[in-house]
C-alpha cells in the first residue's frame, strides 16, 4: 500500500493516533510522520494541581518523540500552511511534505491577547491563568502570597479545554485556603458566559450545589469583555463588573495559527470541522481532525481524544482501503472533577445523553455525579494510565469508545 500518513500535532490526540496507526500497519504499508514546533509534551491535567503545589512542574513534561512508537517518524518544524488542493504541508522553513491522508491533532491555542486588558497591567501579578505551565507556575506563587480578598475565577468564553477545570479550581481554592487557615478571609467568586455552573442540566445542579456548599459565589452569563488589571475589574460586555484582588482567568481559545493561513480547513475560529460520527472533514476527505483541533459538539478533553482514536484509527484503515467510513463516535466524553478534600466526582456523557448519576462503566463501577474519594483516586490513576495506556494507544479495560448506558439512573433535570 506504501501510503503517506501526515499528523499535525504531537499532544495528546496526535500521539495517539500514531501509535494506534502503528500497531494497525507496518511500515512497508504506510509511513506515519508526526510533526510538531516544539519538544515537550506536558500532561495538562496536571496544570490545574501547580499553582496549589499538589503537582510539580517539571514532572509534567516529557519529550514528544519519546512518546512514540518505533517507525514513527518525528519531524520538529513550523507549520506554515496546507494546500488541500495539491495535499501538501508547507513548512516555515521552505520546505514541504506530502500526504495520502492527514490528521489535523494541532490542539488548541489559549489567545489571551483578544480581550482588552488581559496581557496588560497586572497580568502575571494579579491577574493569572493556569491553563499554561508558566501560567500555572505564577499563579502558584501568587496564591503563597496572598492573604486575603476577593479570588474570582472566570471563564472569558467557551469552547476552552477541559471545561470542568475551572470549576476544579474553584472548589481547590476553597479546600487549599481552608487548609492555610485564612478561608473566612477569602470571598471565592465563580463567573461564566454560561447560565449555570456547566452545559448540561442535572450536572449543572449538582455542580451549582457544590459551589454553593462550599461559600462559592456563582456568577453567570457574564460575556468578559475587559479586564482592568489596575482598578481590579472584570467587566462584561453588558457592563457588569465584577471586583477582584486576584483573578483567575480561562482566556478565549482558538485552533493553530496555519489553520487560518490554510483556506478551506478550518472555521472561524481556526478549528477544523468534522463529521462528528466519522471524525472526516465534509469538503476534503483525505483530511481528518481530532482532540481540540475538531470542531465538534464534544467536550475539548483527553478523554474525547482517546474515544475519538480508536474510531479515528478505524476510519483511516476505511478509508484508505475505498471502503466506507465507520460513523460510530458518539461524542462520549469521561470527566473526573477534583472537589478537594481528597474526593471527587466523575460524570459521563455524550453527544445525546447528559451527564447521569449512577456507576462507570457499569452498576458496580466508579459513583457518578456524587463526591467520592474512590473518584478522587481515579484522578490521581489517570496520569499513570496516561502515560503508559492513553498515549501508546492502549484500550482501557472494559471501556470502550461507546458510552455505556449500563449502570446509569436516567432522572429528570
Amino acid at each position: 500500500m506504501d501510503k503517506s500518513i501526515v499528523i499535525l500535532g504531537s499532544g495528546t490526540a496526535g500521539t495517539l493516533t500514531a501509535n494506534r496507526l502503528r500497531r494497525t500497519y507496518d511500515q512497508r504499508e504506510c509511513r506515519i510522520t508526526v510533526v510538531d514546533q516544539n519538544d515537550d509534551h506536558v500532561y495538562q491535567p496536571g496544570l490545574l494541581f501547580v499553582p496549589f503545589g499538589l503537582a510539580q512542574p517539571h514532572a509534567l513534561v516529557r519529550p514528544r518523540p519519546r512518546q512514540l512508537r518505533d517507525g514513527i517518524a518525528y519531524r520538529s518544524a513550523e507549520i506554515e500552511r496546507v494546500d488541500l488542493d495539491a495535499e501538501m504541508v508547507h513548512f516555515a522553513d521552505g520546505t514541504s511534505l506530502g500526504y495520502d491522508v492527514l490528521v489535523v491533532a494541532t490542539g488548541a491555542s489559549l489567545l489571551p491577547e483578544e480581550t482588552e486588558g488581559l496581557t496588560g497591567p497586572g497580568w502575571g501579578e494579579k491577574v493569572h491563568t493556569f491553563y499554561d505551565l508558566p501560567g500555572a507556575v505564577a499563579l502558584h506563587q501568587a496564591l503563597e502570597r496572598f492573604e486575603g480578598g476577593r479570588v474570582v475565577v472566570d471563564v472569558a468564553d467557551l469552547p476552552i479545554k477541559c471545561p470542568v477545570a475551572p470549576l476544579e479550581f474553584a472548589f481547590l481554592a476553597d479546600w487549599y485556603f481552608q487548609r492555610r487557615g485564612i478561608r473566612d478571609r477569602v470571598k471565592l467568586t465563580y463567573v461564566t458566559p454560561l447560565d449555570g455552573a456547566f452545559t448540561k442540566p442535572v450536572a449543572a445542579k449538582a455542580l451549582g450545589g457544590l459551589l454553593a456548599e462550599k461559600g462559592v459565589e456563582l456568577v453567570t452569563e457574564f460575556a468578559l469583555g475587559e479586564v482592568d488589571g489596575t482598578g481590579g475589574r472584570l467587566v462584561s460586555y453588558d457592563e457588569r463588573e465584577v471586583p477582584f484582588d486576584l483573578a483567575v482567568v480561562v482566556p478565549l481559545h482558538g485552533g493553530a495559527e496555519y489553520v487560518e493561513r490554510s483556506p478551506g480547513l478550518g472555521d472561524e475560529l481556526g478549528f477544523v470541522p468534522v463529521d462528528r460520527h466519522t471524525l472526516q472533514h465534509p469538503d476534503h476527505p483525505h483530511v481528518f481532525a481530532i482532540g481540540d483541533a475538531a470542531g465538534l459538539p464534544a467536550s475539548k478533553a483527553g478523554s474525547v481524544a482517546h474515544f475519538e482514536g480508536e474510531v479515528l484509527a478505524h476510519n483511516i484503515g476505511r478509508f484508505l482501503a475505498g471502503k466506507p467510513l465507520d460513523a460510530s463516535y458518539d461524542g462520549h466524553t469521561n470527566c473526573f472533577v477534583e472537589t478537594g478534600f481528597h474526593k471527587a466526582l466523575l460524570i459521563d456523557f455524550n453527544y445525546d445523553t447528559e451527564p447521569l448519576p449512577g456507576h462507570f462503566p457499569g452498576a458496580l463501577g466508579l459513583p457518578l455525579l456524587k463526591e467520592s474519594r474512590a473518584d478522587h483516586l481515579g484522578k490521581l490513576a489517570f496520569e499513570w494510565l496516561y502515560w503508559h495506556s492513553l498515549l501508546p494507544g492502549r484500550e482501557l479495560p472494559g471501556i470502550g469508545s461507546a458510552m455505556p448506558e449500563h449502570g446509569k439512573t436516567h432522572t429528570p433535570a
